[in-house]
């Protein structure tokens, strides 16, 4: 665990982004989280525990893999995934639900709560508090209930609680108000795991430097394998979790591109997606100042997408921050396009992807018409990792369904 020293500012403000707008009661909870945090950065005996779970139970370090197959027929591509989706519980959640019960404990807490969308979260958390014999209870909207059975079912196998929620649209928002609610009136003995780099400070840079090993492997892995650092890297955003963990340790690399890929829905244009850094203004979310989705009166809007989890209104952040800097950019993808994308990488290389990860293979064909149309480039591949971030076994009912 690698961690250097950088945005966001002591009050958690990645320029204009960021911040803690929090209810009085979680204020001292919060000081003393990050607290705590900066105490962790520093602890080696933290470092080296953390580092055991990651590798004697979750099973880093994931391979990057050249996926020869589609890169042929990508064409103006050379295509390495980072195989998050090989992780214990089938996702990269399981990076940062480690890292934040070991915090959990370090605090006292002897409660663990979560929200989750599509479900990986809620199962990596259910995960670690069964290893650590902690109570859990994870709120869901009933609509990802209806989506993500099978996660639903793992997660009560291990001994959560699943507490369906069935206000505003029923997804992912709505159940992070839920267990926002729960940790307000339990503050004492709870500690509330947040699966993205969004929330109140320190929550959005405590998942970053957790997810970090993302892209820590991936760089030193890629530098072995080609001698250099990549072209490009890809990753699916919804909150930005696993897009973030892959960008930050190359965020000082100026050559290597950075694109992002939110959920496009319907289309852009209809208004049921989920683009908050295409479609949405700056606002306050979950404890926060983003980019989210508003109406025009300022009310945050229902988002839709194909993926639980990528259905959220806003984005984390530092994303927002990436976007205005111009650091990364960010790219959308349809529900149609996205299991065009989930259909193309198991097709040529036998593997299913989460449908959220799907949407960032689908963008690598657009990626690759570009490279093609740049003559200088069209006869030398572009180098691409592709973040994996979970396989699709949790999303099989849903996808029979769709097609």
């Amino acid at each position: 665990m690698k961690i250097k020293k950088s945005f966001p500012d002591k009050s958690g403000h990645f320029g204009s982004f960021g911040g803690c707008y929090a209810p009085e009661t979680l204020m001292g909870l919060l000081i003393d989280l990050d607290k705590e945090f900066q105490k962790i950065k520093k602890d080696r005996t933290f470092k080296k525990e953390f580092e055991f779970y990651l590798k004697e139970y979750a099973g880093r370090p994931t391979n990057l893999y050249l996926a020869r197959r589609l890169s042929s027929h990508l064409k103006t591509l050379k295509v390495y995934l980072k195989r998050e989706d090989l992780l214990h519980t089938g996702a990269h959640k399981i990076n940062n639900t480690l890292g934040q019960i070991l915090i959990a404990r370090r605090l006292g807490k002897t409660r663990i709560i979560a929200e989750t969308g599509a479900g990986q979260h809620g199962v990596a958390t259910a995960t670690v508090a069964a290893l650590f014999g902690l109570p859990c209870v994870i709120y869901m909207g009933s609509e990802d209930i209806r989506r993500q059975s099978l996660n639903v079912f793992r997660m009560k196998l291990m001994g959560a609680q699943v507490i369906p929620v069935q206000s505003g649209s029923k997804t992912l928002k709505d159940a992070m108000n839920e267990a926002v609610r729960d940790w307000v009136t339990n503050v004492r003995d709870t500690f509330y795991i947040i699966g993205s780099v969004a929330g109140f400070h320190p929550y959005p840079v405590m998942v970053r430097t957790f997810q970090s090993v993302i892209g820590q492997e991936a760089r030193r892995q890629f530098l072995a394998k080609e001698g250099r650092l990549p072209d490009y890297l890809v990753a699916c955003v919804g909150g930005g979790s696993n897009a973030m963990g892959l960008f930050h340790p190359f965020y000082h690399e100026r050559q290597v591109k950075m694109i992002g890929v939110e959920a496009a829905g319907h289309g852009l244009s209809s208004g049921e997606h989920s683009a908050a850094i295409a479609k949405g203004k700056v606002g306050v979310l979950h404890g926060s100042k983003s980019l989210l989705l508003q109406n025009k009166d300022g009310q945050v809007q229902i988002a839709h997408s194909v993926a639980a989890g990528l259905d959220y209104p806003g984005v984390g952040p530092e994303h927002a921050y990436y976007h205005l800097i111009g650091r990364a950019q960010y790219v959308s993808v349809d529900d149609q396009q996205a299991m065009g994308g989930l259909k193309l990488l198991a097709r040529t290389e036998g593997i299913i992807p989460a449908l959220e990860t799907a949407h960032a293979i689908a963008y690598l064909e657009k990626l690759a018409r570009l490279v093609g149309a740049n003559r200088r480039f069209a006869r030398t591949p572009k180098t691409v990792i592709v973040c994996l971030s979970g396989r699709g076994d949790k999303d099989m009912n849903q996808i029979s369904q769709l097609i």
